[in-house]
């Protein structure tokens, strides 16, 4: 939802910021691959530091770092579906990294194995209905999308490791996994009605 409204005035900044990768001569794919790398990198050192300041805060630049693929593919002309079906599926396992390093750290596994599968089951409800029917790829602008679930993230680190809550962190994955659930109702709802409409057409 908030890459789709600001969409005019993210995209010119990711750009911008895409401009040495592509002087380095990088691929879209390149900085994909990288952009994991860097997210494991970060979540394992969380592992060992513990710090969840620390952790939102890498995490924020490891995940910036990695939404610039699709602006070095805009810049060198390299798009391709291959690269989107890629990045599609680093972003799942950037997903179960983070949440799995969370879970690990602070024993709430139950918590982030359902913040985990409301995502996955939210990216599925739209790539499912695409098998069915043809549908556009970025006219689903629901509650809780990608970017919204890292800020959420990222932030709930930073306040947690600030704040020293004992309660912030699972309020926060609880928060996290009912909107992500949520979101997925909301697709679900528009995946039925724009599947019934086809069938009405056959």
């Amino acid at each position: 939802m908030i890459d789709a409204l600001l969409k005019d005035v993210i995209d010119p900044i990711w750009e911008r910021l895409a401009l040495p990768l592509v002087r380095a001569g990088l691929t879209p794919n390149q900085v994909t691959a990288m952009g994991l790398g860097l997210i494991v990198v970060v979540s394992a050192l969380y592992l060992w530091h513990q710090n969840s300041l620390v952790y939102g805060l890498t995490l924020a630049v490891a995940f910036a770092f990695d939404a610039l693929d699709g602006a070095v593919a805009r810049q060198t002309g390299l798009s391709s579906k291959v690269g989107g079906y890629f990045d599609a599926m680093v972003d799942r396992y950037q997903e179960l990294v983070v949440l799995g390093a969370i879970g690990w750290v602070t024993g709430l596994w139950a918590l982030a194995l359902l913040a985990f599968a409301g995502g996955v089951i939210t990216s599925y409800a739209k790539a499912r209905v695409a098998l069915e029917v043809a549908t556009s790829n970025t006219a689903w602008p629901d509650l809780f999308e990608r970017l919204e679930r890292i800020v959420f993230l990222c932030l709930m680190l930073v306040l947690d490791g600030m704040l020293g809550l004992a309660w912030l962190m699972p309020a926060g994955l609880a928060v996290y996994a009912a909107l992500c659930h949520l979101t997925a109702l909301q697709r679900i709802r528009r995946a039925v009605t724009l599947l019934s409409a086809a069938d009405q057409d056959d």
